[in-house]
């Protein structure tokens, strides 16, 4: 396998990746598809977000974005990792820390020394190293368990 990390906005084959993007099956995925389509994407998440997605030659195997807003309102942490995804014949085997580490790297770049998420997932992002932060409410009034991921500059 021939894995490579893109910038869907950087990519000359956005259509091409909206494509695969499409065939995700998960309601934040139909978000993230319909964020690009109706050209909300920044506007929702933040002028010098990311989307990044880890690709296998045409296919797409995982994706995330890096982001300067998630569904924490009201809130100074930045930056966020979300929308995390990987396809289903690709699961189980730590593809998504190949993504991480990217948005580390950037973000370390940016001068930052931590990664927020906010999902509703126990179990997974500890295996990368992410620490529970807390208990914080999303955009939705519901409870959003909040992990930072901090790293060296």
């Amino acid at each position: 396998m021939t894995m490579k990390i893109i910038d869907f906005y950087s990519s000359p084959d956005r259509e091409h990746w909206l494509s695969q993007l499409r065939l995700c099956d998960w309601s934040a995925g139909y978000w993230i598809v319909e964020l690009i389509e109706k050209d909300w994407f920044y506007e929702t998440v933040g002028s010098n977000s990311k989307l990044l997605l880890l690709t296998d030659g045409d296919k797409l195997v995982s994706f995330c974005t890096l982001s300067e807003r998630d569904d924490i309102p009201d809130t100074t942490l930045t930056p966020w990792v979300g929308f995390v995804y990987t396809y289903p014949e690709y699961r189980r085997q730590r593809r998504f820390g190949h993504l991480l580490e990217e948005a580390e790297r950037i973000a370390s770049e940016q001068g930052f020394e931590a990664l927020y998420i906010s999902t509703d997932h126990i179990g997974l992002y500890e295996k990368y190293g992410c620490e529970l932060l807390g208990i914080m409410t999303d955009m939705r009034g519901g409870d959003s368990r909040v992990y930072v991921k901090r790293f060296n500059k």
